[in-house]
């Protein structure tokens, strides 16, 4: 069954709780965010330290993205039967034990190892998020409700590369590690706290019987049968591995090109979630003002016209402007897209809005494989040029069938 959204003519305590709780949520996913990209500033740290080479250092992306993509699988209908919220306090908890894991790997397999752990019990975060928001917020209010949650994901992802930076620089990888974990405590304690002052239509949990097995893939099965869900889940992938492709190498393509320390080259990165912020913070109006074609198409144009900018530019003087740019088209794209996934299967959210993660997370796994192999042929620049043409075509391509869907439904 699923809940009720909250109305403004709603409780007035209600409403307060409700804010304050989507407000832990946005720590939760700065947390989250953090853990993904902690390393992609850190890869030539790492990579100089276990002796391995740039692409093998990379795999430390692609061990969190494939375990956080594959984990979705879980976390979707527990969600659904137990309650997101809940949920999501819990693997915030399960969190503190596997970044900790991560600080003091011994060697670089068992950081590996460590790294699918973290990418488990991360992938709870943002999806279910998303999805108790959208049972409590009415979709005509939900996007710029969903752009200020994402707040919290968008510095997450920034201050990650910058701390990954200058931690490679100044104090050793193992340091944002630890960071992680304290802050994965504290947002812990915070979400079970209000998951116990959270109203009832918060809370409500699906009863649908059955085996959990037998459950999970009916839920999924539901998702599936409809044509516009697959149109959404196959973007969101190919989006994934188009944009993070490039994006786990920036930092250092900027460093090994350009010569910049990874401390500013993660600084550099970080003006990506600025970009995002930017965004987050103008969504009611380049809602209203672009529609969701139009900001597929002019989010998706800008962000691939940023990375080919950063791949092929004569100086690091372009990726200033060019990586602010990049933050600002993806969460336009991004944003969009994430609108469509919360309300693909409105009575299994849960499970809906997890399929779309974990879509999103194996297209970067699979992007930054791909990347890791081809920077081994040709330069860095070269494959975030070519990456971003096809973050390009992929937002083309989805807002010639979004206008169809329109036209379908009218």
């Amino acid at each position: 069954m699923s809940s009720a959204p909250l109305t403004p003519s709603a409780d007035p305590g209600a409403v307060r709780t409700v804010r304050t709780a989507i407000f832990c949520l946005s720590l939760a996913a700065f947390a989250s965010g953090s853990s993904l990209r902690v390393t992609d500033s850190l890869l030539p740290r790492l990579a100089s330290d276990f002796q391995v080479s740039l692409g093998t250092a990379a795999y430390t992306v692609t061990a969190f993205s494939i375990a956080y993509g594959l984990a979705q699988l879980l976390f979707g209908p527990l969600g659904d039967r137990f309650g997101k919220y809940l949920v999501i306090a819990i693997a915030c908890a399960a969190g503190v034990a596997t970044t900790l894991l991560c600080a003091l790997a011994p060697n670089f397999p068992l950081l590996l190892g460590a790294r699918f752990l973290a990418g488990t019990t991360a992938a709870a975060v943002i999806p279910l998020s998303m999805a108790w928001i959208g049972d409590v917020i009415p979709y005509e209010d939900r996007q710029p409700v969903l752009a200020r949650f994402l707040i919290g994901q968008i510095l997450g992802l920034s201050s990650g590369v910058m701390l990954g930076g200058m931690a490679a620089d100044h104090f050793g990888w193992r340091l944002p590690f630890f960071g992680i974990a304290c802050l994965y405590a504290a947002v812990s304690l915070l979400l079970f706290t209000y998951n116990r002052r959270l109203p009832p239509h918060a809370r409500l949990t699906s009863q649908r019987q059955g085996r959990a097995i037998e459950r999970m893939r009916q839920e999924f099965g539901e998702v599936l049968s409809d044509r516009w869900a697959r149109v959404v889940l196959a973007t969101v992938a190919l989006e994934g591995l188009f944009l993070y492709g490039a994006f786990a190498f920036i930092a250092s393509h900027l460093h090994q090109r350009h010569g910049l320390s990874l401390t500013a080259a993660g600084m550099m990165v970080m003006l990506f979630g600025l970009g995002g912020l930017l965004f987050a913070m103008g969504s009611a109006t380049l809602v209203r003002k672009l529609g969701e074609i139009g900001l597929v198409r002019w989010g998706g144009g800008l962000a691939a016209m940023a990375l080919l900018g950063i791949g092929l530019a004569p100086s690091w003087y372009w990726a200033v402007p060019a990586c602010f740019a990049t933050g600002l088209g993806f969460y336009m794209l991004h944003n969009t897209l994430q609108i469509n996934a919360t309300q693909m299967a409105p009575e299994r959210r849960g499970a809906a809005v997890s399929s779309f993660a974990s879509c999103f997370f194996l297209g970067q796994s699979l992007g930054v494989a791909t990347a890791a192999w081809m920077i081994s042929l040709v330069p860095t620049g070269i494959v975030i040029a070519l990456f971003g043409i096809g973050l390009f075509a992929v937002a083309w391509t989805f807002s010639l069938n979004k206008a169809k869907q329109v036209q379908r439904e009218q």
